[in-house]
C-alpha cells in the first residue's frame, strides 16, 4: 500500500497518475496547501521540504518527497512505464529530469506572474512566457520524432502532461504545437490518466484544447 499526500496541482497529478496506471493500491491523504496544512509538523517528518507530493510506502517503510524521485522509485518496484535497457532507460530519466529543471520551474513561473499577477511585472511575464513557448517547441519536435517523449510511454510523459494541462493557465494555443496536441490528447484519453486527475479532488474535467 502507498500512502499518497497530495493535491490537485501538477505535482501532485504526476503521482496519482503513475499509480493508477501502475494498478497499485493507495490511499490518499489531502494536503490543502490553500490552507498551509503543509506546514504541519506531521507532513514534515515525511516532506522536509513542506511541498507535495509525497509518499510512505507501506511495505517497506519508505518515505520520498520530490515527484520525479516518486515516480523513479514507483517504477522500479513495479517494473512498470520505465524502460530497462540502458539507453532507452537514460533517454527517460533525461526527459524526466527536463521537466523537473525546465517544464516545472518555468511554467509554475508563468501562473504567478501571467495568471495571478497579470500587469504587475511586464517584464517578468514576457521573460517567462517566452521561455514557456521555448520549452513547448522543444516537446513539439522531440514528439515529431516519437509517439512518446522518449520513446514508449514512462514516467516522463506522465512528469511533463499535468504541467501542459495547465496550458490555459499560460496562454499558450496548442494548436500552434501540432505534436504536443497530438499527444496530450492521446494521454488525456487514458482511463488511468483521467482517474488521477481527479485526485485528491474531483474536478470538472481535463482541459480540452
Amino acid at each position: 500500500m502507498i500512502e499518497l499526500y497530495t493535491w490537485s496541482t501538477p505535482n501532485g497529478r504526476k503521482v496519482s497518475i503513475a499509480l493508477e496506471e501502475m494498478g497499485l493500491d493507495y490511499s490518499v491523504h489531502a494536503v490543502d496547501i490553500s490552507k498551509d496544512e503543509q506546514f504541519k509538523p506531521e507532513f514534515l517528518k515525511i516532506s522536509p521540504n513542506n511541498r507535495i507530493p509525497a509518499i510512505v510506502d507501506t511495505d517497506n517503510g519508505q518515505a520520498l518527497f520530490e515527484s520525479g524521485a516518486i515516480l523513479m522509485y514507483l517504477a522500479d518496484k513495479t517494473g512498470q512505464l520505465m524502460p530497462t535497457e540502458p539507453k532507452a532507460r537514460w533517454a527517460a530519466v533525461q526527459w524526466l529530469m527536463w521537466q523537473m529543471g525546465g517544464v516545472g520551474p518555468m511554467l509554475g513561473q508563468v501562473h504567478h506572474f501571467v495568471k495571478y499577477n497579470k500587469g504587475k511585472a511586464p517584464y517578468a511575464e514576457e521573460r517567462y512566457l517566452k521561455e514557456a513557448h521555448r520549452l513547448y517547441g522543444v516537446l513539439d519536435r522531440q514528439l515529431a520524432q516519437s509517439e512518446f517523449v522518449a520513446g514508449s510511454y514512462s514516467i516522463a510523459d506522465i512528469s511533463i502532461w499535468p504541467w501542459i494541462s495547465r496550458f490555459e493557465w499560460q496562454t499558450i494555443d496548442l494548436k500552434q504545437y501540432p505534436n504536443v496536441l497530438r499527444w496530450y490528447k492521446a494521454i488525456a484519453a487514458r482511463p488511468a490518466v483521467q482517474r488521477g486527475y481527479d485526485v485528491p479532488v474531483k474536478q470538472p474535467g481535463i482541459p480540452t484544447p
